[in-house]
């Protein structure tokens, strides 16, 4: 059934965009789950996701150089992998500050982040884990249009590559901002993000990943390696 409707969204998409002979039929499938295997929507977010790639992805890659100030303040960082082989971002809410940046390099470096992680996953793996960490995150840091820039990018183009996103050490502040974005969030993603309460952190996030591959700063022995440090 999966298998079949695969092979027609993929002869349906190559009608209109050639370029889809050069993606596999797991990133279709994917398309297909994201839109509970219904080939007509998932073949429209498929035909989008190819246009917006040539226009966001010209050279397959985003160069460090267009990302420089994101990237100086090491908000993302990526190293170790949970009990399945996933591997593991860490996203440190209180270095975005979107003062002092600009939300077009910002959407640049998400689509950095989100193509480094991909690249990450071994062999037979299609998905990443997040933990979002929001101690000291404030108002200077809340970036609504960021978020929901950062959201769209995931969920129309990176559909199906979230495996789970857990919010840790959130202040009560930030859930002004997350009453916002939830109306955005898809059925599908709501049902991967967990709020982890602070006192049980450490055991929540050792049910899915070994305290060898947990960062030390929640518990665990590895290091936190920011995104471009991280091989």
């Amino acid at each position: 059934m999966e298998r079949s409707k695969v092979g027609i969204m993929r002869a349906l998409c190559d009608r209109q965009d050639p370029s889809t002979k050069e993606v596999d039929d797991l990133m279709i499938r994917r398309f297909l789950r994201a839109r509970d295997m219904d080939i007509e929507k998932a073949s429209a977010l498929f035909l989008k996701y190819l246009a917006w790639k040539k226009t966001v992805l010209p050279k397959g890659h985003i160069p460090e150089s267009e990302i420089a100030n994101d990237l100086s303040h090491n908000k993302v960082c990526m190293q170790g992998h949970d009990k399945k082989g996933r591997p593991i971002l860490v996203i440190v809410g209180n270095r975005h500050n979107p003062s002092k940046g600009n939300p077009e390099e910002f959407k640049r470096f998400v689509v950095y982040t989100l193509e480094k992680i991909c690249a990450r996953m071994p062999r037979g793996e299609e998905k990443f884990r997040a933990i979002v960490d929001l101690q000291g995150w404030g108002y200077s840091n809340c970036d609504i249009r960021g978020y929901l820039a950062a959201l769209s990018t995931l969920q129309d183009c990176y559909p199906e590559r979230l495996d789970k996103l857990y919010f840790v050490r959130a202040p009560y502040i930030f859930m002004t901002a997350w009453k916002v974005i939830y109306p955005f969030v898809d059925t599908n993603t709501r049902k991967k993000i967990v709020f982890v309460e602070n006192k049980k952190l450490t055991p929540t996030l050792l049910e899915d990943i070994d305290e060898a591959q947990l960062p030390d700063i929640y518990g665990g022995k590895m290091p936190l390696t920011p995104i471009q440090d991280s091989h």
